[in-house]
C-alpha cells in the first residue's frame, strides 16, 4: 500500500486501511485479488525495477455469506485516491466483471476515488476535457446488478459520484464527508467550512444523497452484508427464501389495538410492521429523510419483499416532496429486482401549504405515483387508516388485480370529511339556530355513510379484516406470487 508511515498516518485517523476493510468486509480467505501486480514503477537507465507505487484500486472476488462478489477498495494511502495513482483499467475491469458475470459489486470508497489533481495536471504538461474512464459500465451495473457504496472517508468529486451510482449507500458518522469539492475549493467562494459542516452524515443522509448512517466501519460493513442478503445475484434472478425462520417480534393480538379510534392521534407504523413481517427481518433504509414515507426491506415466510409505508408519526403520514421521491427510487429498486411489494397505506394526502407548494411537492407526488402505476411486481395494498385524495390513488394501480385489503379503521374519500363539511354546508350551516350543533348533527350523519363497510358493500375494498390476519394474508400473497415461481 503506501508505505508504514502512510499506513500509520490512516490508523492514527481511526481508519482502516484497504485491505483490512477487504478482511472484514469478506467471509475469511474467500478474496482473490486481480491485477495485484498494477503499480507506476520507476527503472534506472539499465532498464531494472528501483521502486514501485502500487495503484491504489484494489479490487478481486470473493465471497458474503458464501455468494460470490466483486469487492473494491480504494487506497487512501496511495496518493489520497487521486487518478495520478489510479491505474483506470483496473477501475473498468472491475465494473465490467460485475456486469458481463452478473455479481454484485461493493465499492469502498475513501478520498477522491480515482478523480483527478491539480499536480497530476502539471505532470501530465497538458490538460483536457473531462471524461471518466468506465462510466458506462457504472450506468449498466445500476441496471442489472446489486450496486453497494461504502463511503469510509472524505469522498469528493468522482468518488462521491460513485458513492451515489448505487442501489444502497451508507456513511460513517464522523469518519466520512461528501462533497463535489471540498472545503478548499469550496474557500474560494467565499465560504469557511471544515469537512463535516459541508458534507457530513448529517447533513447527506437528510437529503437523500446517502441512504443510511453507519456508527463504525464495521457497522458499514455488516449492513452492506445485510442489505445483499435480500437481493438475487443480479436483476430477473430468482428471489432466495430461508428456512430459518423466526416469528413476528410481539403478540398479532396487539395489532388490534394499535390504531387510536381518535383519527388525529398517531401510532407507531414500526410497530405494525414489526409485529407482520418475519422476525428480525425487517431493515429500515433511508429512515432520516422523506419522513413521511417508511422504506424497508424484509421477509414474509422467509421471502424478501419491500415494503413501503406511511408514518403516522411525520406530518400525518403524508407524502412531501423528498417523501415522493423516497418512494419512487425505492420503488426503482424493488422493480429492479423483481421484489414484491407490500404497502401499509395511512395518507391523509400530499403536503399542503406554501413550504409544499415551493418543493414542488405535487411535481414530485405525481413521479412516485407514476412508479406505482408502471410497476410490473406483484403488489399487495394493506390501508390500515386514512387514504384520500390523489395521494390516497397512488397507494396502488387500480387498473391491476387488487391484491388489496383493509383494517376496519380505513377512512378513505375524495377528501377529508372534517376539511370539508364546512364548505359543502355552508347555506345549512348558516341558516341553522345553533352552528355547532347543525355541524355535530351532519358529521354524525356522513360518519355513517364513511364507514368502510359502506365501501366494502359495494366492493369499493376488497375486503376488511380483522388486523390480526394481515400476516396469513401476506404470507397468502407471496405464496401465491414469487412461491410459485
Amino acid at each position: 500500500m503506501g508505505g508504514a508511515k502512510k499506513l500509520a498516518r490512516q490508523k492514527s485517523r481511526g481508519k482502516l486501511n484497504a485491505r483490512e476493510r477487504l478482511d472484514m468486509l469478506l467471509d475469511g480467505g474467500s478474496f482473490r485479488e486481480i491485477g495485484a501486480l498494477a503499480g507506476k514503477g520507476q527503472y534506472n537507465e539499465n532498464g531494472d525495477l528501483i521502486d514501485i507505487a502500487p495503484a491504489n484500486f484494489i479490487f478481486g472476488r470473493g465471497e458474503i455469506a458464501g455468494r460470490t462478489v466483486v469487492a473494491t477498495a480504494d487506497d487512501f494511502t496511495v496518493r489520497g485516491g487521486a487518478a495520478d495513482a489510479a491505474i483506470y483499467r483496473k477501475f473498468v475491469q472491475a465494473e465490467q466483471m460485475a456486469h458481463e458475470l452478473r455479481l454484485p459489486i461493493i465499492r469502498m470508497i475513501d478520498g477522491t476515488g480515482g478523480g483527478g489533481s491539480v499536480k497530476m495536471l502539471e505532470d501530465m504538461g497538458h490538460t483536457y476535457v473531462p471524461f471518466v474512464p468506465g462510466w458506462q459500465h457504472i450506468v449498466q451495473n445500476q441496471k442489472s446488478v446489486p450496486v453497494v457504496a461504502l463511503a469510509l472517508g472524505p469522498t469528493a468529486g468522482l468518488g462521491a459520484a460513485r458513492v451515489v451510482a448505487s442501489d444502497y449507500s451508507v456513511m460513517v458518522k464522523g469518519l466520512s464527508q461528501l462533497f463535489t469539492a471540498g472545503p478548499a475549493v469550496v474557500a474560494a467562494l467565499g465560504e469557511a467550512q471544515d469537512k463535516e459542516s459541508l458534507g457530513g452524515s448529517d447533513i447527506h443522509t437528510r437529503n437523500g444523497v446517502v441512504d443510511d448512517e453507519a456508527t463504525s466501519e464495521q457497522d458499514a460493513m455488516n449492513r452492506a452484508r445485510r442489505f445483499l442478503s435480500y437481493l438475487p445475484d443480479y436483476a430477473g434472478g430468482n428471489l432466495m427464501r430461508i428456512d430459518t425462520l423466526e416469528p413476528p417480534e410481539g403478540s398479532g393480538d396487539e395489532l388490534a389495538a394499535i390504531v387510536p379510534e381518535d383519527k388525529r392521534k398517531a401510532y407507531n407504523m414500526r410497530r405494525i410492521l414489526e409485529r407482520v413481517v418475519d422476525g428480525n427481518s425487517l431493515f429500515e433504509i433511508g429512515g432520516r429523510w422523506g419522513g413521511g414515507v417508511i422504506t424497508a426491506l424484509a421477509r414474509i415466510d422467509g421471502w424478501p419483499v419491500a415494503v413501503l409505508a406511511s408514518d403516522p408519526m411525520f406530518m400525518a403520514g403524508s407524502w412531501t416532496a423528498d417523501g415522493s421521491q423516497k418512494a419512487k427510487r425505492f420503488l426503482g429498486l424493488a422493480e429492479k429486482y423483481g421484489l414484491p411489494v407490500v404497502n401499509f397505506v395511512d395518507n391523509p394526502g400530499f403536503m399542503i401549504g406554501l413550504e409544499a407548494e415551493r418543493a414542488a411537492t405535487i411535481r414530485h407526488g405525481v413521479e412516485a405515483m407514476n412508479a406505482v402505476y408502471e410497476a410490473s411486481v406483484p403488489w399487495a395494498t394493506v390501508i390500515i387508516r386514512k387514504a384520500y385524495g390523489v395521494a390516497g390513488a397512488a397507494m396502488s394501480n387500480h387498473s391491476r388485480y387488487q391484491y388489496r385489503f383493509a383494517w376496519p379503521s380505513g377512512d378513505w374519500g375524495s377528501l377529508p370529511i372534517d376539511g370539508g363539511v364546512e364548505v359543502a354546508y355552508r347555506a345549512e350551516l348558516e341558516a341553522a339556530e345553533d352552528y355547532d350543533a347543525a355541524l355535530a348533527v351532519i358529521k354524525e350523519r356522513l360518519s355513517k355513510v364513511t364507514s368502510p363497510f359502506r365501501s366494502a358493500e359495494q366492493f369499493l375494498v376488497e375486503d376488511i379484516i380483522d388486523p390480526r390476519e394481515t400476516r396469513e394474508r401476506l404470507v397468502e400473497f407471496v405464496g401465491l406470487t414469487v412461491g410459485r415461481k
